[in-house]
């Protein structure tokens, strides 16, 4: 999973309690891109709230975020072994998108050993 997010991003925050839950799970790795921000409150907002990413990424002038088409944060991508996006979520991971929507996609890819 790649998510992008800000500490600008109120939805973030929203969203944000999920992702650790999703991280403690195991059941998938989640990158971070910490987009529109400086490495400061980035990393202060980490700190603040927990880390759920393996690593993050910057991308404070966009150019990650016009090459993945994202609109706004947050934005999550599930990304198979092959670096192919196979899910985009616009907008917070939430309770029913990860139970419908998410979960089931990254059971299937593993099974495909896509993932």
């Amino acid at each position: 999973m790649i998510n992008v997010f800000g500490s600008w991003c109120g939805a973030c925050r929203y969203e944000h309690p999920k992702l650790m839950h999703i991280a403690k799970s195991g059941v998938a790795p989640i990158y971070g891109i910490d987009w529109k921000d400086s490495a400061e409150d980035g990393a202060a907002w980490v700190d603040a709230y927990g880390d759920p990413y393996i690593r993050v990424g910057m991308d404070h002038d966009s150019r990650l975020a016009i090459d993945l088409g994202v609109t706004g944060a947050p934005e999550t991508y599930i990304v198979d072994r092959a670096g192919r996006i196979r899910y985009r979520q616009v907008g917070p991971i939430t309770d029913d998108v990860w139970k419908d929507t998410i979960r089931p996609l990254i059971e299937t890819l593993k099974q495909e050993q896509a993932l």
